[in-house]
């Protein structure tokens, strides 16, 4: 499992771990992939993959701005959007649990047709502009001298496009991955069942 990944996804670097034993998700391939991987960054920092010790923070922290997907998800991913990417117990995909893509820009959550096994060795690799937005990254944000984002960071928007903010590079910025987060949720919260339009307030979140 994850060879074909290893193969096409050598690790850059790799953020420190605390040494505790690696948690038992008792999810299928989940527990080998943060164990062969936790930690790790992928070309240039398109795409990382969460440290166990960081696994109930990344839950909370997509719980907040996803209320509806808590108690179902498991998180092991994020791509250099801070587009965190869990495994969801209430879906499988070819008999394991399937992933999802919580956006925290668009404030969407989105299916992916695979599970962690097919999502790793087969779509990051066959296809991934649609898995990490690759050519953004690269051909737009990489290649205008954007900084790589490091593991606690991410490339967010400035307004995010739930409230109208450009899909753009020019609408983002290097930042902090647990604050822009943090701000997110919060404004996802406030603004879910208002009318299109309505002014909110972000810098009183």
């Amino acid at each position: 499992m994850f060879e074909t990944f290893r193969q096409n996804f050598p690790i850059e670097s790799r953020a420190p771990t605390d040494g505790n034993p690696l948690l038992n998700t008792r999810i299928p391939g989940l527990n080998e992939l943060l164990d062969s991987f936790g930690g790790a960054s992928f070309k240039q920092g398109l795409y990382r993959i969460i440290r166990a010790q960081d696994l109930a923070a990344w839950n909370a922290r997509v719980n907040l701005g996803f209320p509806e997907a808590a108690g179902r998800i498991t998180c092991f991913g994020y791509d250099w959007q801070g587009t965190a990417f869990a495994v969801d117990s209430e879906r499988l995909e070819e008999g394991q649990p399937g992933v999802l893509m919580f956006e925290p820009g668009t404030g969407e959550i989105l299916e992916i047709p695979a599970n962690i096994e097919t999502f790793h060795d087969a779509l990051v690799i066959e296809n991934p502009d649609a898995a990490l937005t690759a050519n953004i990254y690269v051909e737009d944000w990489l290649a205008s001298g954007g900084a790589q984002p490091a593991y606690d960071q991410c490339i967010g928007y400035k307004k995010p496009l739930f409230l109208g903010g450009e899909d753009d590079i020019s609408n983002q910025e290097l930042t902090d991955l647990e604050v822009y987060w943090h701000i997110m949720g919060q404004v996802m919260a406030k603004v879910k069942g208002l009318p299109p339009g309505t002014p909110v307030d972000l810098k009183g979140s």
